[in-house]
């Protein structure tokens, strides 16, 4: 149970005991009383204790309340003061305000309930007093940076912040991807973006959107694909009140990314009806919300996001060749995973850090053969089935190092890439007889088997049906070797 907040310290001065005894017991079930007996006592305690609020006696020996309070403005000008008198003058009430700074003036003999009016008044004072000191200088500091750290967000906004987000290894194809993105975010005119689903287009127009002139406005996206085309309608251009149920109103897409960025994925599946409206946007900049006749203008941004080839599409009828050349003003190809093979390190690397902290999972790694079954994969679903893949793996592992017998036996039968030795085989017996087909295949199977076995050859002999003598004289045949260097001799002490 955490710890009740501390109650405000209330200081009670006054010179007869029967008096500061009576003030206690009128204010020490809500307040921290502490109380001293003369001015010269106040002012010690002043200095040990964070008073908020001082009751004072106007008639004491020595220095009067009015003097003391009046010190106590000058040292402590936040302390609310109150004093107690039995005096009503017009004229000593008002140089006290003026000397002493006096908040609040209570007579004798006072009522105790008068008395713990004072003290939460003055406590709520001194609250608000602070509040108000607190965010005057918070408003200060804000005026005085708020210019420095717009100019820093755009001079790293144009730097290409955003970009930083696409993982890529030093010599990745996409690089020069990115080196054009950057030159069209620039640029305020429509980009077409072309590759397979789960290639990262929506993460490249985002990046293109940070670093261009509008970042500071809203990047919005939507995935056509799939969706009904009054659905697209509703949600690109809005509708008036009257056209859904409950008689509200709908504000799209087109009008919330005004000014800003709006990205459409799948853009190869709208209707001709569509279409046209599209370009009428892009053409014209004006549309019309479903069930109006209003003409509306948006000054957004489009990006847009293709899988299909849309030169393509035109040449057979089934695109507009005026919305694609609207389009096509900067065209950029995200290249697939298949292409990109040196990033799938970086990638699962990075994926599985993500998904270890999302899961609470502690993991280090992989081991190397498994990131080289990784990258041997062409990854027909790209970013998004290597994420799957990685989640998988995550979920099966043991060890805080993930192995290459945690990987789909889909991704290790698959075949390999450019570097390994059984891929050269494929190659030359690509149109080879029936025999050389059957021998690829066993070659696949073999590597499949010991990496999920983790290499361990008397397991994978007995499911395969093989002494470990034919089992390693296959090995030999086809070139397979342990990734872990093991020798023969090691290889017995399993």
């Amino acid at each position: 149970m955490p710890d009740a907040a501390p109650r405000p310290a209330i200081l009670l001065v006054d010179d007869e005991p029967h008096s500061l005894q009576s003030m206690r017991m009128a204010l020490e079930d809500e307040f921290d009383c502490l109380s001293a007996a003369n001015a010269e006592q106040a002012l010690a305690m002043m200095e040990e204790e964070w008073v908020q609020v001082v009751i004072c006696d106007q008639r004491m020996p020595g220095r009067t309340g009015v003097e003391l309070l009046t010190e106590l403005r000058e040292r402590w000008p936040e302390t609310v003061r109150i004093i107690i008198t039995g005096y009503t003058d017009p004229n000593a009430m008002a140089q006290a305000i003026n000397d002493a700074g006096i908040h609040q003036f209570l007579t004798k003999p006072w009522h105790p309930d008068q008395l713990l009016m004072a003290a939460r008044n003055g406590t709520r004072l001194f609250a608000l007093a602070r509040d108000n000191e607190r965010m005057a200088l918070e408003m200060r500091f804000l005026a005085q940076t708020a210019q420095a750290k717009l100019d820093k967000r755009r001079t790293a906004l144009r730097e290409g912040f955003g970009f930083e987000t696409i993982l890529r290894a030093p010599t990745s194809p996409m690089n020069a991807l990115i080196h054009q993105a950057r030159l069209y975010a620039t640029f305020d005119v429509p980009v077409l973006l072309t590759g397979e689903p789960g290639t990262g287009k929506s993460r490249l127009a985002r990046a293109m959107h940070y670093a261009s002139l509008r970042s500071d406005k809203p990047f919005l996206s939507l995935n056509l694909a799939g969706m009904p085309e009054d659905l697209i309608a509703l949600e690109l251009f809005g509708a008036k009140r009257g056209i859904l149920p409950g008689g509200v109103s709908r504000i799209g897409l087109v009008q919330k990314a005004d000014r800003g960025t709006l990205f459409l994925g799948g853009i190869e599946t709208l209707s001709p009806a569509l279409q046209l409206a599209l370009h009428r946007l892009l053409d014209e900049g004006t549309y019309s919300p479903l069930g109006g006749q209003d003409v509306l203008t948006s000054g957004l941004r489009l990006i847009a996001g293709s899988s299909a080839d849309l030169a393509a599409r035109v040449a057979e009828g089934q695109f507009r060749p005026d919305l694609y050349y609207a389009l096509a003003v900067a065209e950029l190809a995200v290249p697939p995973l298949r292409a990109r093979r040196g990033d799938v390190a970086v990638l699962a690397q990075h994926y599985l850090s993500e998904l270890s902290l999302q899961h609470g999972k502690a993991t280090h790694g992989f081991e190397a053969a498994a990131l080289t079954f990784l990258e041997n994969y062409d990854w027909p679903g790209n970013l998004r089935e290597l994420r799957n893949e990685v989640t998988r793996m995550l979920i099966h592992a043991a060890d805080t190092v993930l192995g290459a017998d945690l990987i789909s036996r889909h991704i290790l039968q698959a075949a390999p890439g450019d570097g390994g030795a059984d891929r050269q085989a494929q190659v030359a017996l690509m149109d080879g007889s029936l025999k050389d087909r059957v021998e690829l295949i066993e070659m696949r199977i073999l590597r499949e088997t010991l990496t999920r076995h983790r290499w361990n050859k008397s397991r994978a002999a007995a499911e395969l049906g093989l002494s470990r003598v034919g089992l390693r004289a296959k090995l030999d045949r086809y070139g397979i070797l342990d990734p872990l260097g093991r020798s023969t001799a090691e290889e017995e002490e399993e």
